[in-house]
This record gives C-alpha cells, sequence and structure tokens, in this order.
C-alpha cells in the first residue's frame, strides 16, 4: 500500500461525457463489481502518483530529495504548481513532526513504523541529512508484498540507497549487516526495515505476524500517510489497538501522525470523492473522520489520550512553514489558482496524537506544534 499523493485537480473536476470506456469503468465501479484483489491492486499503483508527484516536486526545486529517482524510470511530467505545492507542504509538515521527536529523544533509541510506505524516501533522507538520529533509530516500513518486492528490488540495484543503510549503521563498511529475504520481499538490519505485511493481518492481535527487529520499548512514532484510510474505521481502529497493545505496548510512548483527506461534503469535496470512486479508489474513513475534531477523538478512542491535534494542509502551510520558505515556494512557479490551492489543501489533514510514559517525550517534542480549530465540513 502506497502513501497516495494528493490527487490532481484533472482529476477532481467534473467532466461531461469522456471516452466510452472511462464511462463503463465508471457504472463498473460505482456498482462494485471489482474483486478484492483488484481493488487492492489500484491502492498499491497510487504509489506511482506518489512517486512522480515527488519527482515532480523535486526537479523544480520545492523539495531537496537525491533518492526520489531511484524509484522511477523514465521521464516524468510535469505537475501542476498547486500538486507540486501540496506535496511540498504535505512532505514539509510530517518531516517537521518526525525531527521534533528524534531531536527530543536525545541519545535515546527510538523507532518508526511507517504504515503503506511504498516508494517513501524518508528513512534515506534522514540517513543522510541527520545521520546522528538514524544510527539509533529502528525504521520499519510495513506495505503490501507487491510494494516491498519493487522497493527490494530498487535498494539493491541503487547504490545511493544502499550506501545511505550503511551509511546508518554503526559499522557502515560491514554490507553482511544487511539481510535480504530470499523470496525478494523485504530485508532487514539494524537500522532500516521492510516488511512485507498487509496491514489488514494486523487487525486481530491473536494472529498478528511478527515483525522482525521491533522493539517493544523504544518510543515509537507511527506514521500513516494516506494508509489506513482505504480500509473499514473499525478494521484502522483495530490495526492500531494491535501496534500499540500488542507490538508496542504500554509503558512504551507511542505517537501517530495521520495524513489523510477530509471534508467530504461541500462541493469540492464531493467532487473530489466522485473522481476518485471513478478511478476505482474508496477511501473507507473518510466520512467517518470527516472533520478536524472527528480526526481527534479518533485518535483519543485507540488509546492516544495524552495529547492530540490537527490541522489542515492550508493552515500547515501558513502556520507551520517560515515566510522565507513560503517565499521561496512561491517564487518556483506561477500559481494563478490560488484559491483553487487553498480548496485543495483544505481538504487534506495532519493530525498527530500520543501515549506518553514518565519520559513525556511525544509531549515535549509537539508542545509547540500549532493546532487548529475545526472549521466544520
Amino acid at each position: 500500500m502506497a502513501a497516495s499523493s494528493i490527487p490532481n485537480l484533472n482529476t477532481l473536476r467534473p467532466r461531461a461525457g469522456g471516452p466510452s470506456g472511462l464511462r463503463g469503468r465508471r457504472r463498473n465501479v460505482e456498482d462494485g463489481e471489482l474483486s478484492a484483489e483488484a481493488r487492492d491492486r489500484i491502492v498499491q499503483q497510487t504509489d506511482n502518483d506518489a512517486s512522480l508527484s515527488r519527482i515532480s516536486a523535486v526537479e523544480l526545486g520545492y523539495l531537496h530529495d537525491p533518492f526520489a529517482r531511484a524509484f522511477v524510470d523514465g521521464p516524468v511530467p510535469r505537475r501542476y504548481p498547486i500538486i507540486n505545492r501540496g506535496t511540498y507542504a504535505r512532505t514539509t509538515a510530517l518531516d517537521s513532526l518526525v525531527l521534533k521527536f528524534l531531536r527530543e529523544s536525545g541519545d535515546a533509541q527510538t523507532q518508526v513504523i511507517s504504515l503503506g510506505a511504498g516508494s517513501d524516501t524518508r528513512f534515506f533522507r534522514l540517513a543522510v541529512e541527520v545521520p546522528n538520529y538514524t544510527q539509533r533509530l529502528l525504521y520499519h516500513e510495513l506495505d503490501f508484498p507487491a510494494n516491498t518486492i519493487a522497493k527490494t528490488s530498487a535498494i539493491r540495484r541503487s547504490s545511493d540507497l544502499l550506501g545511505a543503510i550503511q551509511g546508518s549503521l554503526d559499522v557502515p563498511q560491514d554490507p553482511s549487516e544487511l539481510v535480504f529475504h530470499e523470496d525478494g520481499t523485504g530485508m532487514r538490519s539494524p537500522t532500516y526495515n521492510l516488511h512485507a505485511i498487509d496491514l489488514r493481518t494486523l487487525a486481530d492481535p491473536a494472529t498478528a505476524p511478527s515483525v522482525p527487529n521491533l522493539s517493544t520499548t523504544a518510543p515509537t512514532l507511527i506514521i500513516s500517510e494516506c494508509c489506513l484510510c482505504y480500509f473499514p474505521p473499525a478494521t484502522t481502529s483495530s490495526i492500531l489497538r494491535t501496534i500499540t497493545g500488542t507490538l508496542v505496548p504500554s509503558p512504551t510512548p507511542v505517537g501517530l501522525i495521520l495524513y489523510e483527506p477530509i471534508r467530504p461534503h461541500d462541493p469540492f469535496g464531493k467532487v473530489m470523492v466522485s473522481n476518485l470512486a471513478a478511478r476505482g479508489i474508496h477511501l473507507q474513513t473518510l466520512e467517518a473522520y470527516s472533520t478536524l475534531s472527528r480526526q481527534k477523538q479518533r485518535l483519543r478512542d485507540v488509546g492516544f489520550m495524552s495529547g492530540q491535534g490537527a490541522a489542515d494542509v492550508n493552515f500547515a502551510f501558513e502556520k507551520w512553514i517560515d515566510t522565507e520558505q513560503r517565499e521561496r515556494v512561491a517564487g518556483l512557479e506561477m500559481l494563478d489558482e490560488l484559491e483553487e490551492w487553498r480548496l485543495l489543501a483544505q481538504h487534506y489533514c495532519v493530525a498527530w496524537g500520543w501515549r506518553d510514559g514518565e519520559s513525556e517525550v511525544f509531549g515535549r517534542a509537539w508542545s509547540d506544534v500549532k493546532a487548529q480549530e475545526d472549521g466544520g465540513g
């Protein structure tokens, strides 16, 4: 499963007519005629959208990511300015929360569990940008086998990706620290670990698969970037309870960052939902967690009682990113559709919550993060 890109506005605007094949496919999707396997493939393939959007943002100067190209071959079409800005805002917002956690942890071992990571490059960027953190970080990515196989293959053929992993080790020159699975579905090391796990198998703690190299005692940050939204709300809650109750039990501090769409009921939201449905993408949590307040209540319901916060991407762009960086981004491309950017950014949110132990690491790390009052939706 992949961290989906912010949808291109071309797919959000209603279209009259169109090719007959598209009309037929839309009917089939809306009528629920796709098999479970076909729906899984559609979700898995959203990783390609995320990769292309990331490269577009990198090549235009929005983001610095020397690893983005490792997962895509061939030319990459340039995304619209509002999509590039959205990719920048989302990546920057999540990175800031992750870095605050790692910095506050000091010399202690920490752990990150990234759900549905797809071709995400966050670990590799951390390894070269803040190597002093990654040498005491256990980083786990969990995804469908189809996506972990592709990522494993990319890692094995990329000297840059391998170098980032080896550079994060205490003994970086020892390649034997990296153990690739014989079936090509993943790898493990003292820092970076890639696991082929269908997240739905974590819903039942009695039958949940083991996660090699997982620490039960290190303060742990869970990241879900447009991942859990593809499952029914009850399933997502069960997955999170298994992670925080069985895999990383109390009193270990655990935090969660969610990036998901919100506000499906206004005109823009209705078009967004309709056009995603035409592509076979059904965001199953969108109705249940449609507002910032519902996202925060969701965090409380699954045990993140020490604190919660939420902000839409427009708020995060305006309040979390300093004026100099916003001006730099504004100068990269002409953005004519400023109102459309605000509409798009207001329909995605970042939500965060935590369960702290005696160390109160998350409470300290995120104490200055500006949250947003729910404006409806």
